[in-house]
């Protein structure tokens, strides 16, 4: 078994080590982020593993914080050596001889700690808060960490979208030869920030590349398969918001408890595929700050014979069924009325027989009985469907070191957003428009799921979203 890959993360306090690993880990609790400087007193490691087995410990080590009086000190101490052998030392023996020396346990204890790591592993990432300007201290640092005689590779963080000071630490570190940097944030890191991050690293590690390169395809393999159960969430909470019925009297007190019961069982369903998408993606509850989906005042639905109603009673029925509907309905439905009395229904109920009862029969005598049926708006699924993609998107986009609360913004109605809606016009894709009716992919049941139907309209959906959220991001840049 090869062992694993040991990196240890370095650089001066609060620049941003213990969010590198928060983000590389996907573990928004790992170790303590604060403003407060010197947080980190101890070295912490993070394992990454495939199918069981550790391909990368990362070292998450104390800030350094009193580089110039240490290299002082390491130069100090080589004076005190025979000039010949002084000459003749490599930086490793230079820190060796500091780790054994008094003021490695005293005064310089938090620096021992990150140099001693720093011996024991096979590559270092020097994390630099890009904002910072550069001063004299940061070369001291460098300098001492050179001196341990593993790769380092500087990574310029905190560089999305902000003010910084990237040039004047690209043209320091190239001229300590260090000429191989990588930009990473660890708030809003790119979508390709791993792969360049490891990438960088295996040009520095030859005998490590197939590690490294294993580690990657996982990542994007894991990533992948997110993306895709995080769609088919989106599209099942929409298939089965779709086929929400509620049939309910004709007078006003029925009117307002049913809308009432439609908006909480919408904002139950809304909620639970959020939380599912924020444990997918590894994030807590606490990440993120929604207002409740506005589910405008209800909507009265008298669509029963819809097209796909009609197709769908003629696929399962035969011709016959659909026709006798139709001819129940007579003149009205001919040119686009959807009035119901209760002639019509009675001819759709004779027209289609004891099978056309047993599918429709149930809506049909409401009609007949005076009752409504109370449905979601199409233009609430659109804010509906909005809202899940613009989260997915932002939680694909959020390093797990962000503090900020993500906000899943509130659409009173679909033109009140920065962003355009998922579906222009409110035009629904086929899959929504057959699940309005289909009231029994509601259930949420292995059995309901399974069949046949539910589960087309769910991949369905699932490839119209991938193919809107690219659209909608495609002008988005990534940070390189």
């Amino acid at each position: 078994m090869v062992d694993s890959l040991k990196i240890s993360v370095v650089g001066h306090t609060n620049t941003g080590k213990t969010s590198l690993l928060r983000t590389l880990t996907r573990d928004a609790r790992f170790g303590e982020v604060s403003g407060r400087p010197g947080t980190t007193r101890h070295v912490e490691v993070a394992r990454l593993n495939v199918q069981g087995q550790t391909l990368l410990e990362l070292y998450d080590t104390p800030g350094i914080e009193d580089a110039i009086d240490l290299l002082d000190l390491l130069d100090q101490q080589s004076a005190q050596v025979e000039q010949r052998v002084a000459a003749r030392e490599d930086g490793p023996t230079r820190i060796e001889r500091f780790l054994q020396s008094a003021p490695a346990a005293e005064r310089f204890e938090q620096e021992a700690k990150v140099l001693r790591q720093m011996l024991r592993s096979h590559a270092a990432l020097y994390v630099i808060d890009a904002r910072d300007p550069v001063l004299s201290k940061h070369r001291d640092e460098l300098e001492i960490l050179n001196m341990c005689g593993v790769p380092l590779l500087p990574l310029l963080n905190f560089v999305a979208g902000q003010k910084t000071n990237e040039t004047e630490w690209r043209e320091m570190l190239a001229g300590l030869g260090l000429h191989a940097i990588v930009r990473f944030d660890t708030v809003a890191p790119a979508r390709d920030g791993e792969k360049t991050l490891y990438t960088k690293l295996a040009s520095l590690l030859d005998a490590h590349g197939a590690t490294l390169q294993r580690l990657i395809r996982s990542h994007e393999s894991d990533a992948q398969q997110r993306h895709t159960a995080a769609l088919n969430l989106i599209a099942t909470l929409l298939v089965e918001t779709a086929a929400l019925k509620l049939r309910i009297s004709r007078d006003e007190q029925s009117l307002q408890h049913g809308i009432e019961r439609l908006n909480k069982t919408v904002r139950e369903h809304e909620q639970s595929c959020v939380a599912q998408l924020l444990s997918l993606h590894r994030f807590y509850p606490d990440d993120i700050d929604a207002d409740g989906l506005p589910l405008a005042d209800g909507r009265w639905e008298q669509d029963l014979f819809d097209p796909y109603t009609l197709q769908n009673m003629g696929i399962q029925l035969g011709s016959g069924a659909a026709a006798g509907a139709a001819a129940g309905l007579g003149i009205d439905l001919m040119v686009g009325g959807m009035t119901l009395g209760a002639a019509a229904a009675t001819g759709a109920l004779l027209g289609g027989g004891f099978q056309t009862l047993r599918h429709y029969g149930s809506d049909l005598m409401a009609r007949v009985t005076g009752e409504k049926t109370l449905r979601v708006d199409d233009s609430i699924l659109n804010a509906l469907a909005t809202r899940q993609v613009d989260l997915l998107a932002a939680l694909e986009r959020r390093g797990h070191a962000a503090q900020q609360k993500l906000a899943l913004a509130r659409l009173s109605d679909m033109g009140g957003d920065s962003r355009e809606p998922l579906f222009v016009r409110n035009e629904l894709p086929e899959s929504l428009r057959r699940a309005r009716s289909q009231s029994a992919w509601v259930r949420d049941s292995d059995a309901v799921m399974g069949s046949s139907g539910k589960h087309q309209a769910v991949q369905q959906l699932s490839k119209n979203l991938q193919e809107l959220m690219a659209s909608r991001y495609s002008d988005e840049p990534d940070q390189r």
